[in-house]
């Protein structure tokens, strides 16, 4: 009998755990969006089986290993989480299916991908269909049946059902001071978007875990958080109409704390030295708020990371220069 890999038993093990680090944020998640998270998990979840599976017997591949070290399951909670509660059943499986195939085996399998599989998926399927993707529920969800229906595209939701995130209102905002929107806008919280706020900081929990466990070093994340928390404490002018949120604001809306710990730290894509992969991180956070800002989506957690994708071989080769001259 074969030894196992023990790259591989690595692998999985790394997998497994950021699968049980996501539970908290899909429990809050659940809570305040209800069974459409589940069925978005559920959808993905499936047809990540199934195309892996496909693709795997294509290229005559053994099902087991590739099935079994978490990769596509970990790509499919994270397109999961990040499209909206309820959204069609088709979206869901198009962008699994584009993460898996244009983000992951077109490079060769796992641990060849030169960008984040799930968010080239997540940014391919924003970008060909943003109708789908600008409208969250603002409810606590809908009941089972009818959020069946609402997937499976055989219903119309309610009037006033869904609508824009904290990230749109303030983005288009031109009249109301920030005092203002967080009292009548119902998108926002006590500190960020509503509900949003507690799956941020769930997220957050997780990420801690992941970093006690040793999954991933601090680099990535805390660059990440401290960039974007930086440029904008930098460019905040208080609560005025013009204003474009605080620091605590953007830490605690959007996708912040799940694209920190769970996304920015992919190690494929990312960068590879300690000093390069803080600068990823430090790149992305910024980014998120250059495009949160002045860009044309609201959250800009995917775009950032796949535009540091591209950079990750340059700040390896710019780290390892340095490190270099000053051996020298």
């Amino acid at each position: 009998m074969p030894l196992p890999d023990p790259v591989d038993e690595r692998l999985r093990q790394a997998m497994r755990q950021v699968l049980l680090a996501a539970l908290p944020g899909v429990l809050v998640s659940v809570w305040f969006y209800g069974w459409g998270v589940l069925l978005n998990l559920l959808l993905s979840g499936l047809a990540a089986l199934a195309i892996e599976a496909l693709v795997l017997r294509l290229r005559r591949w053994p099902l087991k290993p590739g099935l079994g070290d978490g990769s596509a399951w970990v790509t499919a909670l994270l397109l999961a989480l990040a499209l909206p509660a309820y959204c069609p059943w088709w979206l869901i499986i198009t962008a699994v299916a584009c993460a898996l195939l244009f983000g992951k085996h077109l490079w060769g399998g796992v641990g060849s991908n030169p960008f984040n599989p799930a968010m080239l998926g997540y940014a391919l399927v924003l970008v060909a269909f943003p109708q789908y993707l600008s409208q969250w529920p603002s409810l606590h969800g809908m009941g089972l049946l009818e959020g069946l229906r609402q997937v499976a595209g055989i219903a119309q939701a309610p009037d006033g059902w869904a609508g824009a995130t904290a990230l749109d209102s303030l983005q288009i905002n031109k009249s109301l001071t920030i005092d203002e929107l967080f009292a009548s806008d119902p998108a926002f919280g006590r500190w960020g978007g509503h509900g949003v706020e507690w799956i941020n900081l769930a997220f957050l929990a997780g990420g801690l875990f992941l970093l006690r466990q040793r999954v991933f070093s601090w680099h990535a994340p805390v660059g990440m958080l401290v960039s974007l928390f930086t440029i904008s404490l930098l460019c905040w002018n208080g609560s005025g109409s013009d204003s474009h949120g605080s620091p605590l604001f953007h830490l605690l809306t959007g996708a912040t704390m799940l694209g920190a710990f769970f996304i920015a730290t992919e190690p494929v894509s990312g960068a590879k030295a300690p000093l390069a992969r803080l600068l990823f991180g430090a790149g992305a956070g910024l980014l998120v708020y250059l495009i949160r800002t002045w860009g044309g989506f609201p959250d800009g957690v995917a775009f950032a990371v796949l535009l540091m994708n591209l950079g990750a071989p340059a700040l390896d080769r710019f780290v390892e220069a340095r490190q270099r001259r000053s051996v020298a």
